[in-house]
């Protein structure tokens, strides 16, 4: 089956995709594209998925790169082949021609960006903590120390859990409203005490607000099961383990 990789008009022409789950190896509740080391499939087929995923971006399979993703704020510098164990961060940037910058999700937000004048690329893994701690600003901050200029960087956010299946409770309202009482405007009432996030909203206000081009793919992980992996979906059906979608972006 032929891998089904979403684009963006703003990254091209720089190979780049968001990986749907579509064209992938693994059979049950991983059923398809699972790039997830982390994750209970066997470990042989997760490195078959991330062969597909390196050669639909014409690279070697260690010149797809990852970090281990911990919802920080930290971003790593990317200049080839990432050593194990791999280092903790949640974001990446490069300026090397032929490496892929590969971020997992299953409801957080990936985000892509590029600068195409100034040949500066990033990857980042946004979850709402890390989102409100600042990996979004803080791989801009990284691009720029790399030369990109921030009126020329392009941002966008891949699938992403939607505002409509995001419920939460009080006290994750009040961990945003502590931070900034604006936040408030990316929250709507939910039934009794919940409410509901906007997280790819609150990533567009977080990469505007920085001063970059942004934009959000507008597909819901959580609402598309043959597309895509979603960590709440799984937990709602009681699954045992969930997938990782992958979305790399390359000089």
């Amino acid at each position: 089956m032929t891998l089904e990789i979403i684009t963006a008009d703003s990254l091209a022409p720089l190979r780049h995709g968001f990986f749907t789950r579509r064209g992938g190896a693994s059979s049950g509740v991983f059923a398809g594209l699972n790039c997830g080391a982390g994750s209970s499939d066997q470990s042989e087929i997760v490195a078959i998925n991330r062969a597909r995923v390196a050669e639909a971006m014409d690279v070697s399979g260690d010149q797809l790169v990852g970090v281990h993703q911990v919802h920080s704020a930290k971003v790593e510098v990317v200049d080839g082949p990432l050593t194990t164990p791999k280092p903790q961060a949640d974001a990446m940037v490069s300026n090397t021609p032929g490496i892929a910058l590969g971020v997992l999700t299953a409801d957080c937000q990936p985000v892509l960006f590029a600068d195409h004048e100034t040949g500066v690329i990033g990857a980042a893994h946004a979850g709402w903590r890390g989102a409100l701690d600042g990996i979004l600003e803080a791989t801009i901050d990284e691009m720029i120390t790399l030369g990109a200029t921030r009126e020329t960087i392009k941002a966008v956010i891949g699938p992403s859990i939607s505002q409509r299946a995001y419920e939460v409770g009080p006290e994750f309202l009040d961990a945003f409203l502590a931070e900034d009482p604006q936040y408030a405007r990316f929250f709507v009432n939910g039934v009794e005490d919940k409410f509901h996030f906007d997280l790819p909203g609150f990533g567009l206000h977080k990469l505007r607000s920085a001063g970059v081009d942004a934009e959000w793919t507008r597909h819901c992980t959580y609402s598309d099961a043959d597309r895509f992996y979603s960590y709440r979906r799984a937990t709602h059906a009681r699954e045992a383990d969930y997938g990782r979608l992958i979305s790399v972006i390359r000089l």
